[in-house]
């Protein structure tokens, strides 16, 4: 018998395996399919980030590379190249977990897994052949799938998911983009900035509607430099499959109905827990109405012995709070103590420029009426900025109007995906805007961006503008 198993291994399960093994724990593994790494790896995180870059290097070549004394003739995207390119970064990570789990001696079964009852799980692989192995613990982090309208039939050609749009055979001529949160805004970078036009249907009256409201403005201004077009606040009423053209309705706020016709749709409106086929009632496991594992403090499910993390509960769908969570869990069962703070897991957006939060938006602060003051700094004051011509966006700094702590930093700017870090860094050891205002930032960079909007925040005093 083992003394955990994980079913799922993603960023979330391939973590907590790894940490239950260093604990000296006799741990297994269970992955549905032939990779590990789940959606992160193989269809979300990486292989997005590598076409994300791909693009970013040819929108550069194409537009500022000249400003740079770069002069380039016949310029044009091999699309299939940058395909192949995204798989081998694929591959390349996909092989790492691998190697990790013959390091970490942690036992690897391909196949779906599903309960039989409160501590053996059957493994059906793909030949339909099944075994059946034993766990003392069980940790379920199977994960999320990409959520659609029901009224939407997702062909899979030219209405589309994100594992599709990460595998495009041709450029779109104009993609219509249902959804304005992260993976809508990040797939529609890739395409946009190699040339299609990108519209943007939304039903909130904001881009990236979960984070501060600032950010979504200002990400509205700099995506409208790559051809997007936005309808916000707009309702999908259908969507129509033509052949070679596809066809969206879509509602405004007074009721009236708009048509948009491209020859691509990406449906990006969230993702929704993967339990399919699990058979969690064999286990006692309770499910909510929402498809979610239910947890709790512990990320322990109904059955005490059995945890869940990530996706497939409540909370962000992120990979490093899915990290964090398995890590947790692992800590737990050896009888350790660990923490999480959700409220300093950052979000990030890999559009360029990027989008980086963490702590309380100022629409949450206002929300629960606790005192504020805000400072920003925009990059367009920056030297490091304008040195690399990367001047659209700011950050901006929330701290509370008495004791000064910073509640909430939000960014929109060159590199702030790895910026966000130092603010999580000052909120987990309870910083002050003064604190940060008051420590050395090398010159020039961009993090100097934040020492700014954090003078910003105190008494106004921020010295570059």
């Amino acid at each position: 018998m083992y003394e955990i198993i994980v079913i799922g291994s993603g960023p979330g399960g391939y973590v907590a395996a790894i940490r239950a093994a260093q604990l000296g724990m006799k741990t297994a593994i269970i992955e549905k399919y032939s990779t590990l790494g789940g959606t992160c790896l193989n269809v979300g995180c990486i292989p997005s980030k590598a076409l994300l870059d791909s693009s970013e290097h040819y929108h550069n070549a194409a537009h500022t590379f000249k400003t740079h004394g770069i002069n380039l003739s016949n310029l044009k995207v091999d699309l299939k190249q940058m395909i192949s390119r995204k798989d081998d970064v694929v591959k390349q990570n996909v092989d790492g977990i691998q190697f990790l789990m013959k390091k970490n001696k942690i036992d690897v079964h391909h196949g779906m897994g599903s309960f039989v009852d409160k501590n053996t799980i059957k493994v059906t692989k793909e030949d339909g052949k099944s075994e059946e192995i034993q766990g003392k613990n069980i940790i379920i982090a199977t994960g999320s799938k990409p959520a659609s309208l029901p009224f939407i039939k997702l062909d899979k050609d030219r209405v589309i998911t994100s594992t599709e749009a990460l595998k495009m055979k041709e450029i779109p001529k104009h993609l219509i983009v249902i959804g304005g949160g992260v993976i809508g805004m990040e797939l529609g970078s890739v395409y946009g900035r190699m040339g299609a036009k990108v519209s943007v249907v939304e039903y909130m009256d904001s881009l990236i509607p979960s984070m501060d409201k600032t950010m979504g403005k200002e990400l509205q201004k700099s995506l409208k430099k790559l051809s997007f077009e936005f309808y916000l606040k707009h309702k999908v009423t259908s969507v129509e499959n033509k052949g070679k053209e596809v066809i969206v309705k879509a509602e405004n706020g007074k009721g009236e109905t708009i048509e948009i016709k491209g020859d691509y749709v990406l449906v990006s409106i969230g993702r929704k827990p993967y339990t399919e086929g699990l058979n969690a009632e064999a286990a006692g496991v309770k499910l909510n109405d929402r498809g979610q594992v239910e947890v709790n403090e512990y990320l322990q499910t109904s059955a005490s012995h059995i945890y869940a993390i990530g996706d497939v509960v409540k909370g962000a769908m992120l990979a490093h709070k899915a990290e964090e969570e398995g890590t947790f869990v692992a800590e737990t069962i050896a009888g350790q103590k660990p923490h999480i703070n959700y409220n300093l897991i950052p979000g990030v957006v890999y559009t360029w420029p990027e989008v980086a939060s963490v702590g309380y938006t100022e629409e949450q602060l206002k929300e629960k009426g606790i005192k504020y003051k805000s400072g920003k700094f925009p990059f367009m004051a920056s030297g490091r900025a304008r040195a690399s011509m990367d001047t659209d966006g700011l950050v901006k700094v929330l701290a509370d109007a008495e004791t000064d702590e910073i509640l909430g930093v939000h960014m929109i700017g060159p590199r702030t995906a790895d910026m966000i870090a130092e603010a999580v860094v000052a909120m987990e050891y309870r910083a002050s805007a003064e604190d940060i205002a008051r420590m050395s930032h090398a010159h020039p960079t961009y993090t100097e961006a934040f020492k700014e909007a954090c003078l910003a925040a105190t008494d106004n005093r921020a010295l570059h503008i």
